[in-house]
């Protein structure tokens, strides 16, 4: 379903926008089959189930609320409103809209001059739980609800709804007539989840607690209870589909942290796990386990292949120690055999967060030469790698590898280049202190006075405990939950959402420190490493960033990525002062209102770039009490230029001429240097053994009605 609250900014754990030069880059081919580890499920036949059972689905917490476009809905919601309410329109693996012909008989655009209209039919056989077919007033309700004129709605989002003119009846049976007043590109996006009229027409169901439940729904399964720790879902009796192969599904709620402890204890069957879980998962399998060990993985590319092998380190650490050989781990490891791994990339990205609001990065030229100063390979390679998914960076802030339109932009800025880094600092007045040692002091080996550095210390060590903590799946938990901890979802973990955030600000104040202050014990390391003559200085000043990261369980795989990126930029002269601050306040306090120069967080994909990405990277406005408006743009880095093009993709009803204005604008915000993404997060799933047509979704809208136990 298309990404409510306005693509909310997911603090995964990972674990918690100049003229173009000419661009070239790969292109992903609309009609062809997914990439490799865009999904991976335990696919088989219905009839192979055994039509009843009982699924325990993880997510982060109970939601707050059903209403999917409320501001307080989290990933739990979404999934649930999935399996409960009328989709429209569903995803592909590729992340494309296909028409769901549960609800739909067909949805075309009748005409574009000089409004465009599109007119639905509806499947005869749609009816909401209650008996009432679904019909146009339904739609009535949920325009005037979403449209943005009643306040009384607290609504996450209403882009689309409010370019709508006008909803009523077709001219046939069972059609619903939608007038434009601006032409919409991405129309498939409405209406899913689609709500019955008597909760978008009334402000107070509209807003209602998660705990009053949802009365009438529309799909394979319905709300039966809301607990504080979890939501039933049940058959619906008025299901017109393919009957459910599950009698019910339990989204039980198991903080990221707690996921494998309830993995072992058997409460749940299936949960996005962090890499820490997954390669305890994959060590009990004997020899090398199968990516997907279930027969009948359906997973395009790489699913099903052999998965890399553990090696020592990971089998010991799956085996609780050295030892390996007592009764509780042997019995640990018997439970987590009974599952199996699933992986893909998850639509979602972490990227590096450059603030261009104040200080250094307030220039241009220095973002450009922070951004050309990361190696984006080695740290996709450094988190995906270790859980056998591609290890290609992202090149596109608006589409994923795979998804139609998809162009690897990153050529607007350039490949990574130590010597194109130092020149534009230079350009900037930002230059070493040394004169003719400037080389030696940046190559990372020797001070400007050309003496050998002292080796590095244990925390700018590549360990195998970097590689050990990267990788999380997680989302803002989406951040917190990214771990699931710390990552979005926060998503995070497992589910996480934007901004899911824990904690105080604990150790935000010793952090703080003014430019070239000492830096705190977790730097010691690095700032020892790179000289004082070393660092690049204009009129004195040496040029210091604060790099905030959550100090939390998804901080503490954010961090490794941190670390890396830390040490690529001190071989430019530039030193970073890592500032941990607690989950909780992560996003809120700090992501939210710019208080850092350097970030990671992670952002999800849409199916609707040119309608969920505009908020993320439009350009901050003025407001009239002299603040800035900054939308979802948390970088503060936009142009006019960018705007112009997602205003002219949102209105262009020619699919391939939209996508072409969307690469241009994705073009222009490489160009920018404000968001620099590293590499899509990956979704690591524990699945119950005998559990099919489930797994690593990615894109996929799921099928909860084919869910089932093998028989």
């Amino acid at each position: 379903m298309p990404i409510t609250k306005g693509r909310r900014a997911m603090l995964l754990a990972a674990g918690v926008m100049l003229p173009l030069p000419v661009l070239t880059g790969c292109s992903s081919d609309d009609d062809g089959p997914p990439p490799p580890a865009a999904w991976d499920i335990a696919a088989a036949p219905r009839a192979g189930t055994t039509g009843t059972g009982t699924l325990r689905w993880a997510v982060d917490a109970t939601p707050t609320t059903l209403n999917a476009f409320s501001k307080t809905a989290d990933t739990g919601t979404e999934r649930i409103a999935g399996a409960v309410l009328p989709s429209l329109y569903s995803l592909d693996a590729r992340g494309r809209p296909q028409r769901n012909g549960d609800y739909l008989a067909s949805a075309d655009v009748t005409s574009s001059d000089p409004k465009q209209v599109v007119v639905y039919k509806l499947n005869p056989k749609a009816v909401w739980s209650d008996g009432r077919p679904l019909g146009v007033e339904d739609f009535q309700a949920q325009w005037r609800a979403l449209r943005g004129t009643d306040d009384k709605y607290g609504t996450a989002r209403n882009a689309g709804y409010d370019r709508i003119a006008k909803v009523e009846p077709g001219d046939k049976a069972h059609e619903v007539k939608v007038t434009f007043a601006k032409p919409y590109t991405d129309w498939r996006s409405l209406f899913t989840p689609l709500y019955p009229k008597s909760v978008m027409g009334n402000p107070a169901v509209f807003s209602a607690a998660a705990s009053k439940g949802l009365a009438v729904g529309a799909g394979p399964f319905m709300v039966r209870q809301v607990s504080e720790s979890s939501v039933t879902l049940v058959r619906n009796p008025r299901w017109w589909g393919d009957r459910a192969r599950l009698s019910r599904m339990v989204f039980q709620a198991v903080p990221a942290e707690k996921r494998a402890q309830a993995l072992i204890a058997g409460q749940l069957d299936l949960a996005e796990v962090d890499p820490a879980t997954a390669r305890r998962i994959r060590a009990t399998a004997p020899g090398k386990q199968a990516a997907g060990a279930d027969q009948g993985s359906s997973a395009p590319g790489k699913a099903g292949a052999p998965e890399p092998s553990t090696g020592g380190r990971q089998t010991a650490g799956a085996q609780g120690g050295a030892t390996g050989d007592t009764d509780k781990n042997r019995s640990r490891n018997r439970a987590l055999s009974g599952f199996t791994l699933r992986k893909a990339l998850d639509p979602a990205y972490t990227q590096l967060a450059l603030n261009g609001t104040k200080g250094p990065l307030a220039d241009e030229r220095v973002r450009r030469a922070v951004a050309r100063a990361i190696d984006r390979k080695a740290l996709a390679k450094a988190v995906l790698k270790p859980m056998g998914l591609p290890s290609e960076p992202l090149g596109n802030h608006l589409l994923m590898a795979g998804q139609p339109g998809y162009k690897d932009h990153s050529g607007a800025l350039g490949d990574p280049d130590k010597n194109a880094a130092q020149s534009l600092l230079a350009d900037a007045g930002w230059r070493a202190g040394g004169t003719g040692s400037r080389q030696k002091a940046l190559d990372g080996k020797t001070d400007d006075r050309g003496r050998p550095h002292s080796a590095p210390t244990a925390t700018e060590t590549d360990t195998a405990t970097d590689t050990a903590t990267e990788g999380t799946s997680g989302t803002p938990s989406e951040t917190a939950s990214q771990s699931a901890s710390g990552t979005e979802s926060g998503t995070a973990s497992s589910e996480r959402s934007a901004g899911t955030e824990s904690g105080t600000a604990s150790g935000t104040a010793s952090s703080e420190r003014s430019a070239g202050a000492a830096p705190a014990a977790g730097d010691a390391g690095r700032s020892g490493r790179l000289g004082e003559a070393a660092v690049v200085r204009k009129k004195g000043r040496p040029l210091v960033l604060r790099f905030v990261l959550p100090d939390d369980q998804a901080g503490a795989q954010l961090s490794t990525v941190g670390r890396r990126i830390a040490r690529m930029l001190e071989k430019i002269g530039v030193r970073t002062e890592i500032t941990k601050v607690s989950g909780e306040s992560y996003f809120r306090d700090h992501i939210a209102t710019g208080d850092y120069d350097l970030a990671l967080y992670s952002w999800p994909a849409s199916a609707y770039p040119a309608t969920d990405a505009r908020p993320i990277y439009a350009k901050p406005q003025p407001a009239a009490d002299g603040s800035l408006v900054v939308e979802q743009n948390y970088t503060r880095v936009g142009t006019d230029q960018i705007d112009q093009l997602f205003d002219q993709a949102l209105s262009e009803l020619d699919g391939v001429a939209s996508r072409s204005l969307v690469s241009r604008a994705d073009a222009r915000i490489w160009a920018a240097a404000g968001s620099i993404p590293l590499y899509q997060r990956p979704q690591l799933i524990a699945m119950r053994k005998g559990l099919v047509n489930a797994g690593a979704f990615g894109f996929a809208t799921p099928r909860y009605q084919d869910i089932g136990f093998r028989r």
